[in-house]
Formats: C-alpha cells, structure tokens, sequence
C-alpha cells in the first residue's frame, strides 16, 4: 500500500499545475490589494498583472497536458486521477473565476451580483465537468463537453477582448454550458497534442510581447483571444452540421430501404 501510494512524476506536473493556479491567484489578489491602497479605493486592472496570471495558467496546462502522456509513458500513482482533477478546479475553475471577479467586480458597467453569477457559473459548471468525466466515458474516447482547460482559456480569452458588460457575461455562461453540455470534443493525441502544445507556446510569446510593449502588444493577444473563441464555438457548429448530415443519411436510408420492401 505505501508504494502504490507514492507520488509519481505524473503527480508532479498535477501539483505543479495546482501551484501555477494558486500563484495565478496570488499575483490577481495581489494587484488588486496594491492597487486598493495606493489608489483611494480605485482598481483599474493592469494588463501586466493578467499577462503573468495568464501565463502561470498556460504553465499550469502545459503541465496538465503532459501529465497523462508520462503516467502512460512512465508509471501512474493510485492518487494519479484525483489529483488530476483537484488540480483542475484551481488552474482552471477557481483561478479563471477569481479572474472574471477582479477583472468585472470593480466597475459600475455591470452589477457586482451578475459578475459574481458569471465567476460562480464557470466554476461550479468546471467541477460538474470534472466530476462527469471522471465516472462517463464516451464511446468514441473523446470528451463529452468542453474540457475544463480549453474552457479556463476561453473565458480567459472574453477578458482579454472585451470590457465588462452583459453582453460578455452571457458569453462567459455560454462558456459554462458548453462545459456541462453533452458536445464532444476531440482528446489532443498525437499530432493533435503538439498541436496545442505549440499553441500554448504561441500564446505564452504573445503575452511576453504583451507585457513588454503595451501598445504595439494588443494585436497579437487579440488574434490570440479571438482564436481561441472561434475555435471553441466552431466544434458544436461542426458537430451540429454532422449530426444533420447523419440524421439525413438515415432518412434516405430508410427512404430506400421503403421502396425494396415495397417493391
């Protein structure tokens, strides 16, 4: 029992993936706390305080994509699923809930009570997610629902480009829906994983340059952001025209299926 239960490297990534969310949480509180003092109750967020949230995310997914890849490479731990997935809901609930609260709970655009409603909806929507995933599994192997990384990162994505309104609020709760909705999204395996991988790295440039030139810095983390929202909503677009096309296939297929046996 004592070796079954030792931490593999698998393991290390997920802690390090929960590190990585709670010093997203950290740099996020901390700004807003220096921001609170030396302002007279003012806080405006300052990119260069999202940019390093950010980035320990885009860490803390680095390290939750690997993760499986060495568990089936190298060795799994007994803890290896939970730990998975607790180490989610921080990077990837928790985190980008906090997020949504500092970046719209000091505004008057919106009531602070529809922001808390949005940060709440995207964290109880990624443990539902979570939960779901870890007792039903697909037929196909893919995830059923958005999975919880690529959903921290669109809502992400929303904070970047727009300013606190209803309007992106509603999006952040479509973001929730998709997490708990039964759409299946492609596991990254193989080509796929270094594909996002390098998306990771492309992002995390992106960022970089963000934070060391603010002004001519905006375009590329706005492609970025808008990518990643074209992406995510483009799949169920895809997969509602697929599950048309196949419902239609049937009905010819029954259609001619009729005629023999008329005939």
């Amino acid at each position: 029992m004592g070796k079954a239960f030792r931490l593999s490297a698998a393991d290390s990534l997920s802690l390090g993936n929960a590190v990585c969310g709670f010093l997203a949480v950290c740099v996020l509180a901390s700004s807003a706390i220096q921001q609170l003092q030396v302002g007279g109750g003012r806080f405006i967020p300052a990119p260069s305080y999202f940019a390093t949230a950010i980035v320990l995310l885009l860490i803390g997914a680095t390290c939750d994509l690997f993760d499986g890849l060495v568990a089936r490479r190298f060795r799994a731990s007994a803890m290896g699923a939970e730990l998975d997935n607790l180490a989610d809901v921080i990077s990837f609930g928790f985190a980008p809930a906090f997020m949504v609260v500092i970046w719209g709970g000091f505004t008057a655009q919106v009531p602070f009570a529809a922001v808390l409603a949005a940060a709440a909806a995207v964290l109880v929507a990624g443990i539902v997610r979570l939960a779901r995933f870890a007792c039903v599994k697909t037929k196909s192997g893919d995830f059923m629902g958005l999975p919880i990384p690529m959903g921290a990162m669109t809502v992400i994505s929303i904070v970047l480009l727009f300013q606190p309104s209803i309007w992106s609020l509603l999006a952040m709760l479509a973001v929730a829906w998709l997490m708990v909705s039964r759409i299946e999204y492609p596991k990254p395996k193989g080509q796929l994983a270094a594909v996002v991988l390098g998306w990771i790295m492309v992002n995390v440039a992106f960022l970089a340059f963000w934070v060391a030139w603010p002004k001519g810095g905006d375009l590329p983390i706005k492609i970025g952001a808008t990518m990643q929202i074209a992406l995510v909503a483009a799949i169920p677009l895809r997969m509602l025209f697929y599950k048309r096309e196949q419902r239609r296939e049937f009905e010819r297929e029954q259609g001619r299926e009729f005629k023999r046996v008329g005939q």
